[in-house]
């Protein structure tokens, strides 16, 4: 099983995604512990579709983004990176305003794969919005 990578902070995390897609939505990763991480993403207008409500996108985005990030901080030893294989999202409500967070568990933490459940709320109210699951693939430097 991958354990947690003590070398690589939140900052780290956080820093790393600021000029890419997560930085321009303001993911921003809260903690990471073994098995879990947990982020946040406030709701502006760029995070709805034109029929105002939030963008299903957006919301896989902050989901994809924490158990992507999570993967980081679990690779095992001697891995050079992963990439998504395989995700699935179910919708389940909305909101206009506030936040949402996202609660990213492992389920799986193996040597070529790791599969993350995470579910996102409003930061408010607690209310799910959506139930989320990906499988990363592990990949190892070529010989």
């Amino acid at each position: 099983m991958s354990r947690l990578r003590p070398d690589l902070s939140i900052n780290q995390l956080n820093e790393r995604g600021s000029e890419y897609l997560p930085g321009y939505l303001d993911i921003e990763m809260l903690d990471i512990a073994q098995g879990e991480a947990r982020s946040r993403m406030p709701v502006k207008k760029l995070h709805f579709a034109p029929n105002d409500f939030l963008h299903a996108a957006s919301i896989v985005a902050l989901a994809d983004t924490t158990c992507g990030y999570a993967t980081i901080a679990h690779l095992p030893e001697g891995a050079q990176s992963f990439t998504t294989i395989e995700l699935k999202s179910n919708h389940l409500g909305t909101i206009r305003e506030g936040g949402i967070a996202c609660h990213a568990t492992a389920q799986h933490l193996g040597r070529n794969t790791q599969v993350w459940d995470a579910v996102v709320s409003d930061e408010a109210s607690g209310k799910k919005i959506a139930l989320f699951r990906c499988t990363q693939m592990i990949l190892w430097p070529k010989a």
